[in-house]
């Protein structure tokens, strides 16, 4: 029990710096989902059923712009698709864990934990040690954001204009810190080159439509890079 702690808590503590990172994200999520007019049990309810930072970002702008259901669902399900490329980073360290553990932990990924633990399994196994590391990450990471997007939420009803104060700089350095460590491999290079030169030609297209994009041409270019990355040594070895 002592070690699982230990690890739990050592998950936790090697997220702070990203906690801090997404302590202001999560208040101008508050505000803007205020200034916009959703209610404050569905902001809520958002960061605690949803907990998807991005997501829940071009969600409130899409609300907020009046569009249709089913253009707010695909494009918040596109924008999620990065997540496909965690998971398949994570399988095979999460493949022998039973169900009641994937479950939480696949709810929980987030950015921010799938660069902490990502590191820590890679480099010291997929024990229980590391689901209790991942666990603690999660947990962190989870109500950071809970505690974070309440403080939004009550600053946002009693400070107006809060969200037009230049905060949302914490989100460009906290994806920054995540993604830069990860470019040395090919597949995220490429997903990486491949969304940030669509989104900057689709910077135009109304209803965050070139984000959506963007996304897909980042994933679908990561994963075809990592499959053939894969088969690569087998046809040579043919």
């Amino acid at each position: 029990m002592t070690d699982r702690i230990t690890a739990l808590l050592a998950g936790s503590r090697d997220t702070i710096p990203m906690l801090v990172g997404a302590a202001p994200f999560g208040v101008i999520f508050g505000t803007l989902a205020i200034a916009s007019g959703i209610p404050v049990w569905a902001t809520l309810a958002l960061s605690a059923l949803v907990f998807a930072g991005s997501s829940q970002f071009v969600a409130v702008g899409l609300i907020g712009g009046g569009v249709a259901l089913p253009v707010l669902w695909l494009t918040t399900f596109v924008v999620n698709l990065r997540h496909a490329l965690y998971s398949a980073t994570l399988l095979p360290h999460a493949r022998h864990l039973p169900a009641r553990w994937r479950w939480p932990l696949a709810f929980w990924l987030t950015d921010e934990t799938f660069a902490v633990v990502e590191h820590r399994l890679r480099a010291h196994g997929d024990d229980m040690a590391g689901a209790w590391y991942w666990l603690g990450s999660s947990l962190a990471m989870y109500l950071n954001w809970l505690l974070w997007t309440t403080a939004g939420v009550l600053l946002g009803k009693s400070v107006p204009g809060l969200a037009e104060l230049g905060l949302d700089f914490a989100m460009v350095a906290t994806f920054a810190a995540i993604v830069a460590p990860q470019l040395k491999k090919r597949p995220v290079l490429i997903a990486a080159l491949l969304a940030g030169t669509v989104a900057l030609l689709a910077r135009h297209l109304p209803y965050k439509l070139g984000l959506m994009l963007a996304a897909l041409a980042g994933v679908a270019g990561g994963l075809l890079a990592e499959r053939l990355a894969a088969g690569a040594p087998q046809e040579e070895q043919a």
